[in-house]
């Protein structure tokens, strides 16, 4: 027996842990995260086209919603900083989670 496979192993079956991922694969999606499948800049998109500027600066009090607006640099904040992006989860989970899952690829 070669001394890089443990004897307690039958040999030619890996462990349990190579063979079994805790990663999702296409065959098993997130069936629990209901931001599977949509980007950051999705959801900000949606979010300005539902609320406008106004209304996510009056929902959400961060600068970037308030002072020049705009996706890209709301975005570039969005990324580095994650209790704001939480945030804008939040709200959209609260704005859009009655409705389906498919509405967003009509």
């Amino acid at each position: 027996m070669s001394d890089d496979q443990p004897d307690n192993l039958p040999i030619g079956n890996p462990p349990t842990s190579v063979t079994q991922s805790s990663n999702p694969s296409p065959n098993n999606p997130q069936p629990n995260n209901p931001l599977h499948g949509l980007t950051l800049e999705k959801i900000v998109t949606q979010l300005e086209a539902h609320y406008g500027w106004d209304g996510l600066a009056s929902r959400i009090n961060i600068n970037c919603f308030k002072s020049e607006p705009s996706i890209k640099s709301s975005l570039k904040f969005l990324r580095k900083t994650p209790w704001a992006r939480k945030k804008v989860e939040d709200l959209y989970l609260s704005s859009f989670a009655n409705t389906s899952p498919w509405d967003r690829f009509k």
